[in-house]
């Protein structure tokens, strides 16, 4: 058989050729086997088309003794016809080669070396033009536009659908010199960490100042990255608004559509490239590895393209253009704070019902945004704060028995785990203490905590009524929140205290069930000398703390929260005694919470207002004034007290104006503590 002849197709009883089945390795053997030229007999298989073969076939070919000519001219003709295919299928379109043809591209470019037909060389210039098929496609693709990215950014890149896309042309990318092997997957632990506990936060409600102490030491991270995280977890959820502002100006869909976790990934990634002192590269590199780590890959990309963008412009550019649509200054001030509008709205008139101007809005907001300091307090005649001076604490500057820490995780000191030191706002504490300082007539041995919950509060009065030789029952009508508060009693003798579980409205139920665990000195039906009755509010003055508050409190609930708070302290009137005094307390400065509140009670004469910002005053530390008397620290422009319009109802006792009835509140901006509300109430 010559070269020229074509090779026989396969089948029956032709000796010495491949068989009409699938490329095999053409080996020369006796017997009987698929894909090799043996002798015996067998039918071929398969149907591969005559310009897809390769140098060997697959099939039973049928006859007896095949000569190594015969070999040698199927071989040559199986050649001859691969190549005439080869210079069919090159014509117009250039040469594809995968992974497995490495070895035939590279035989492919040497050819015009190794011949020295010019010819050659020129076939193989046109067939390979070095490009890969994704960037031969990307140049067929690439339209050059004038205009801008949706939100800015750089140049506009569109397909030819006209779909605009998040990232750069493939020519214009940046891509990191390390190999994929070695490019991160896992993030560093801080970062997880912190992810745990937004995703907590966000998909069960939690709190993140309880969730996150637990998460650094479960995570075992040493002061420096507990920092850290610390950081980076309020700093996310504190301006959480303002970032999704941002967020939606660099992703092309609503952000409602992007998923929880990975939402979460890029707000974490735009706090750190606006507002903490991290290397663009590093905030960039961590993200996605972090995004790998816990979500995907996918996910991954795309958290890429969007931060990138995010990190073209400046924190102040940024900030300018979220302003560009906004309808008024509360809706600049919403977005430049991260508030809900409603929010900046409620602020403005609590300042104006507290009797502050409403020009310092922007202020309050601002404190809103800054990081609490830790405030420390001893329980009075219990607890020291030496453990915590030599730890770096510095003494209060508002109240007494107090200090500020900055030294990371309470729990490592010892008279924080016994009890006797605890974490309390400044704020609180001082409320606590006006109760008790608050002047009465008559016996002062039985004190009531309405709503203990989780014992902050109760467990300062309680060691203050102590020194008084009063005892306290604390009541709290969840029995999860009850079980903190009995924690928190711990260090108390057991006999000068009793935690009741009861709603707060049915106190005086709740009070005839439990005689036998009230403590010696309270009769049973006594009723009480000093109540303190810190209603469920809104939490508005507590953002500081619980930033996530802000972003899932509505009017709505404010609305709902008011009969509860009203019902509560009409139950804590009538379980005092004539004469004994009420604190009614709330971590919200919203007018309808708080002089709203009031201002009903005092209409129905079972009460009278008394001077409840002196009674601050005198617990709050003093310094010495010009002429060497004591002055208090809430005296003058940090005065919290406020005079409210008292309306009584015809034939209630009336108000006397030497009593000097006011209002208590405090705020972020003007005293450094939570924004509590005070009225102290006299039984008539």
């Amino acid at each position: 058989m010559s070269n020229e002849k074509r090779p026989y197709k396969g089948g029956h009883g032709k000796p010495g050729h491949a068989g009409n089945g699938k490329p095999g390795n053409g080996k020369f053997s006796q017997g009987s086997g698929q894909g090799k030229f043996n002798q015996g007999s067998g039918q071929g298989e398969g149907g591969a088309k005559r310009k897809r073969r390769r140098r060997s076939g697959a099939g039973n070919g049928s006859g007896a003794g095949v000569s190594e000519q015969n070999r040698q001219q199927s071989q040559n003709s199986q050649r001859a016809q691969n190549q005439r295919s080869q210079n069919q299928s090159s014509q117009g379109r250039p040469q594809k080669w995968d992974d497995n043809s490495r070895g035939d591209k590279k035989r492919f470019e040497n050819r015009g070396e190794n011949r020295n037909d010019s010819r050659a060389e020129s076939r193989t210039g046109r067939r390979f033009d070095g490009l890969t098929s994704v960037e031969r496609a990307a140049r067929r693709a690439k339209t050059e536009h004038d205009d801008t990215k949706r939100g800015g950014g750089g140049t506009s890149q569109r397909n030819k659908s006209g779909h605009e896309r998040n990232r750069r042309s493939m020519s214009a990318r940046e891509f990191s010199a390390a190999a994929p092997s070695a490019r991160s997957r896992t993030a560093d632990t801080a970062r997880a960490t912190v992810f745990d506990v937004l995703r907590s936060v966000a998909e069960s409600d939690a709190y993140a100042n309880l969730v996150l102490p637990k998460a650094i030491r479960s995570h075992r991270l040493d002061h420096r990255d507990a920092g850290f995280a610390t950081e980076l977890t309020y700093g996310t959820l504190r301006h959480q608004g303002t970032y999704d502002a941002i967020l939606s100006r660099c992703v092309d869909r609503p952000l409602e559509k992007v998923g929880t976790t990975t939402l979460i990934v890029l707000r974490m990634g735009v706090h750190q490239l606006l507002n903490m002192r991290v290397p663009a590269h590093a905030a960039l590199n961590q993200s996605v590895s972090l995004a790998r780590e816990k979500i995907g890959a996918g996910p991954a990309s795309f958290i890429n393209a969007v931060l990138r963008r995010v990190s073209e412009r400046t924190p102040e550019e940024w900030y300018e253009l979220i302003i560009e649509d906004a309808k008024d200054d509360t809706e600049r001030m919403a977005l430049l704070a991260s508030h809900p509008a409603w929010i900046v709205r409620s602020m403005r008139q609590a300042l104006v019902a507290h009797g502050r101007p409403a020009s310092e809005i922007e202020q309050l907001l601002e404190a809103d945004n800054l990081a609490p300091v830790v405030n420390l307090v001893a329980l009075p005649g219990l607890g020291s704060l030496d453990e915590a001076r030599e730890q770096g604490a510095v003494d209060g500057e508002l109240v007494e028995g107090s200090a500020l820490y900055t030294s990371g995780d309470l729990a490592r000191l010892e008279s924080v785990r016994e009890g006797t030191v605890r974490a309390q706002d400044a704020g609180s504490q001082l409320v606590a203490r006006a109760l008790a300082a608050a002047p009465l007539d008559g016996t002062d041995t039985a004190w009531l905590d309405l709503c203990a919950g989780p014992g902050g509060k109760a467990v300062l009065l309680g060691a203050l009524g102590i020194q008084r030789g009063a005892s306290l029952v604390a009541n709290e009508a969840a029995p999860h929140r009850a079980q903190l508060v009995e924690s928190s009693m711990r260090p108390l003798p057991e006999d000068s205290y009793t935690v009741l579980t009861g709603d707060g409205r049915q106190i005086r139920e709740t009070l005839r069930k439990n005689v036998s665990n009230l403590p010696g000195s309270i009769e049973p039906g006594q009723l009480f000398d000093r109540v303190m009755v810190d209603v469920p509010c809104s939490g508005l003055g507590a953002l500081r703390r619980r930033p996530e508050a802000r972003w899932r409190k509505s009017p709505r609930d404010i609305a709902e929260l008011l009969p509860l708070q009203r019902q509560l302290l009409d139950a804590a009137i009538e379980a005092t005694r004539p004469g004994g005094v009420i604190a009614y307390v709330t971590c919200s400065p919203h007018a309808a919470e708080t002089q709203n509140i009031v201002a009903e009670v005092l209409e129905s004469g079972a009460v009278s207002l008394l001077d409840s910002a002196a009674a601050l005053r005198e617990v709050a530390l003093h310094t010495e004034g010009e002429n060497g008397e004591p002055v208090s620290v809430l005296a003058g422009d940090k005065d919290p007290g406020h005079t409210p319009e008292i309306k009584v109802k015809k034939g209630a006792p009336a108000v006397k104006a030497s009593q000097n009835p006011t209002t208590a509140q405090l705020w972020p901006h003007v005293h450094g503590t939570d924004a509590m509300f005070l009225a102290l109430l006299r039984k008539n």
